[in-house]
């Protein structure tokens, strides 16, 4: 039986999404944050670096949102539903499940992070400075980088319905939760193919089940 650990309002989410689009039977362990946000230190007990998702599958732990996603892939996806076999769309659907963590989440954790200088825990008397701080940080730099991003997935989306091509795949997976936190923490201005691609995907039967099973989800926005 395949295990998620699964923690509230986290990457896990994806994890869970990818099995019911595979219709693997899977058991959920749940955690929950922290005040703080941070993922509790029970899960250090399942992996060392104490982060989710984490899928257990018999002898195997698997950590990291893309490669659990490519090992679900490969191993349960005997039709290859969700991977294309178009040797141009197999381009893209590598970079998709490389680019959502490697280039764009770094972004938006940074963004997270400067919007709630000026906010609770921050100590009261630092919190006008941090708020002035975070402010700076993201007119003269995020914004800009976060912009070039949106309107490049923007332009991406323009041209195809999903990340890899015609079809829906483990890509979209991937790229579902660094979505979902940008259009969450504003300033994105007009993108109506990245609306409509967020719509598509919630309008899956397999989406809407993992959300009833992963319990509410909702990425902090600014």
């Amino acid at each position: 039986m395949l295990t998620v650990h699964h923690l509230n309002n986290s990457r896990s989410q994806r994890i869970l999404w990818a099995l019911e689009e595979l219709n693997q039977p899977y058991e959920i362990v749940r955690y929950q944050r922290e005040p703080t946000m941070l993922a509790p230190e029970a899960l250090k007990k399942v992996h060392p670096l104490g982060k989710s998702p984490v899928l257990e599958d018999n002898e195997h732990k698997l950590v990291e949102s893309g490669a659990i996603l490519e090992y679900l892939q490969e191993t349960y996806d005997g039709e290859q539903r969700f991977k294309p076999q178009n040797p141009a769309e197999k381009l893209d659907y590598r970079f998709w499940l490389h680019y959502a963590e490697g280039s764009l989440m770094p972004l938006l954790m940074m963004k997270l992070v400067f919007l709630s200088l000026g906010k609770p825990p921050v100590p009261f008397g630092f919190r006008t400075l941090g708020k002035a701080l975070g402010q700076g940080v993201q007119k003269a730099y995020l914004n800009k980088q976060l912009a070039t991003h949106t309107q490049f997935i923007e332009n991406h989306l323009k041209q195809h319905p999903w990340f890899a091509g015609q079809s829906f795949s483990m890509a979209d997976i991937q790229m579902s939760f660094p979505i979902i936190a940008l259009l969450a923490r504003g300033g994105v201005g007009n993108v109506p193919q990245i609306e409509a691609w967020k719509k598509n995907i919630e309008a899956r039967p397999a989406y809407q089940r993992a959300m009833e099973k992963g319990g509410p989800f909702d990425i902090p926005g600014g």
